[in-house]
């Protein structure tokens, strides 16, 4: 396994800036954030830009490869996360289309993974949900298939603002969605993130043990919960006000158990190191000091 980080956390860095960093600090493989290079993503720890994927040339792909190869670092992904099942057509329109060249880009670059989520409309039910994923996603796949990209969800609930209450933004977060689109969507993997299964109770052995072989990526975040939150809100209050994302080694997560059951499970692919700790933000310095932190508790693991 290769620990790296996701560029996300440093919207004003140039890429090339934030691979030297990380090379020269032992995390050696880069999920490469890629929202609009416009903007005009106002969510936390979304909207970096750090290859404009829609005047991307083949050459300017290469380039981008050659120099990063050369400080020794690879590319573990292109990360885009909008919610292409949103309730405004016009914006799941907007959203697909800029996923579809993010998937161009990764062709052009030799990277062949893409990791994204399915979506949701926070006021649908689930299955409801699961009908217009049905009806939207099958041609997003098939244009993933034809430039030989794997699509990489991650298995996130994305309810932690008001404006997400009640269903969520992403419906790929539980057992039951996950064996529909492993069974029913060819070409797709899951992008693992233990903590989102910490504050919905579910088994995270369990978890990797029944989907372990379809992760084609991991991410590495801490959640810790906040038990006076959690006795004022209730759990109905869902990501109102007790569950707080933490870097690696500061949360509930028991790494060592992870491992052990990616281990079992044939992992050997990239974990990145997604930084989104209210403790660690502020400054360039403060969020490398948190992925330090964050590699100190993980690189024992990935020898």
């Amino acid at each position: 396994m290769k620990l790296g980080l996701l560029t996300a956390p440093f919207p004003d860095t140039p890429l090339m800036e934030v691979a030297d960093w990380a090379a020269a600090h032992g995390l050696g493989c880069l999920e490469i954030a890629c929202w609009p290079a416009a903007g005009g993503e106002r969510r936390r720890y979304a909207g970096t830009c750090h290859i404009d994927v829609a005047s991307l040339s083949p050459a300017q792909a290469e380039e981008i490869m050659d120099a990063l190869a050369r400080k020794g670092v690879t590319v573990s992904a292109l990360g885009y996360y909008p919610n292409p099942l949103h309730a405004d057509e016009d914006h799941r329109s907007a959203v697909i289309g800029h996923l579809r060249l993010v998937i161009a880009a990764a062709a052009r670059m030799g990277v062949g993974k893409v990791n994204t989520f399915v979506g949701g409309d926070r006021r649908l039910t689930l299955d409801d949900n699961w009908t217009r994923a049905q009806a939207i996603w099958p041609a997003i796949l098939a244009h993933a298939r034809d430039h030989g990209v794997t699509l990489a969800f991650e298995n996130c609930p994305m309810i932690f603002s008001r404006d997400e209450w009640p269903g969520g933004h992403n419906i790929a977060y539980s057992p039951l969605i996950w064996r529909r689109i492993l069974s029913e969507w060819d070409g797709t993997g899951m992008n693992f993130d233990p903590s989102h299964l910490v504050w919905q109770m579910i088994d995270i052995p369990r978890f990797i043990a029944e989907f372990g072989p379809r992760m084609t990526h991991v991410h590495a975040k801490d959640l810790m919960i906040d038990r006076d939150g959690l006795y004022e809100r209730g759990i109905m209050s869902l990501g109102m006000g007790w569950q707080i994302p933490r870097m690696p080694g500061l949360g509930a997560v028991d790494w060592a158990q992870v491992f052990a059951g990616l281990f079992r499970a044939g992992y050997d692919g990239p974990v990145i190191i997604e930084h989104e700790d209210r403790d660690f933000e502020g400054s360039d310095d403060r969020v490398k000091r948190g992925f330090l932190l964050a590699r100190d508790v993980l690189a024992p693991y990935c020898k």
